[in-house]
């Protein structure tokens, strides 16, 4: 009877199982309804981003077997690009018009877009990571992240100049459409009972333009209420994958907003997810530059000079105005 009794709950379970992938694995093109599927991940992508040609065996689990922030194939790769992944949205038409032009590169560029503390980790354990079951090792040829960071590193012997900076951006408070929450500023967002998601200050560089935003519009108070005070209460999740949790978060309705660069926000809103923002007044914000370079030792150093003429250039500046971020016009470095 307990054995017929237990093959009885494992079908069920079974049924169970089979109910929940129905409804939540469904494909989420994007602009396909208001009201996103969520078993998709992350549910922007559509399996579109991977530069491989040839694919093999196709076998992605949605919230199990998902590799989002890795693209392409490196075990053919001739171009390794390590990308901060402040504009991971752009990076596949970028790496499309980047192959337009160079034709020989077709399904042969492989790109990261991890925090950029992370990618440095990377850097310094020989390319090598490990993510679930798998590693791999991939050294890059260019590294792109915030341009002190990327001139840091070039003092540090990690990068080599010249620093390519190229685009700006700025910061804006991502909210669920509509802002059901009420949040009007940055000011709102020390109230206990908003719930946000925040980006990690130890390896997410716009951690650090946030916290000087929060200075600018209420001081040590208002910077301490939402990195300290509603962390230790739980009303503040840190990031782990980089900030793009964020948009996920607030679709799942875990929390109700977090400050994110404004070009994410125009990218949900853009694809249709119920995703909308609140401006940070110029007073209160802070921009970014963005900019890339070498690393010292370059397995495919052709192609990473190619990739560092083709980043400014019109083409590459206007898929990323597409975003909101705006052409570097302050001086080389």
């Amino acid at each position: 009877m307990a054995r017929r009794f237990s093959s009885v709950i494992a079908i069920a379970l079974m049924m169970l199982a089979c109910a929940v992938w129905a409804a939540h694995g469904q494909s989420n093109e994007p602009g396909g309804g208001s009201s996103p599927s969520l078993g998709v991940f992350p549910p922007w992508s559509g399996g579109h981003n991977n530069d491989a040609v040839q694919r093999g065996l196709e076998f992605t689990i949605p919230q199990v077997d998902n590799l989002a922030d890795f693209h392409g194939n490196p075990g053919q790769a001739r171009l390794v690009l390590y990308v901060a992944g402040n504009y991971y949205f752009a990076m596949a038409p970028l790496v499309h018009a980047f192959e337009s032009r160079h034709p020989h590169y077709k399904g042969r560029v492989y790109w990261e877009t991890i925090p950029p503390g992370l990618l440095q980790r990377q850097m310094h354990a020989g390319g090598t990571i490990t993510v679930g079951n798998m590693t791999w090792t991939v050294p890059p040829d260019v590294y792109m992240a915030g341009l002190a960071r990327v001139r840091a590193m070039v003092k540090g012997g990690d990068l080599a100049a010249p620093v390519v900076p190229f685009v700006t951006n700025n910061l804006t408070i991502m909210v669920a459409r509509g802002n059901p929450a009420h949040i009007r500023g940055l000011a709102d967002l020390a109230h206990p009972d908003v719930k946000l998601a925040m980006p990690n200050p130890a390896f997410e560089g716009i951690a650090k333009r946030i916290e000087k935003a929060l200075l600018k519009a209420g001081g040590q108070k208002l910077l301490t209420a939402v990195y300290t005070t509603k962390v230790k209460q739980g009303s503040t999740i840190l990031t782990h994958i980089h900030h793009r949790q964020t948009p996920l978060w607030i679709m799942q309705g875990k929390v109700q907003g977090g400050v994110t660069w404004q070009s994410e926000a125009r990218f949900q809103e853009m694809v249709g997810h119920p995703i909308g923002n609140v401006d940070i007044p110029d007073a209160h914000n802070v921009t970014a530059i963005y900019a890339a370079a070498l690393v010292a030792k370059p397995v495919h150093p052709a192609a990473a000079r190619l990739w560092l003429d083709f980043i400014h250039s019109s083409q590459a500046i206007g898929i990323l105005g597409r975003y909101g971020m705006k052409p570097y016009a302050g001086k080389p470095h």
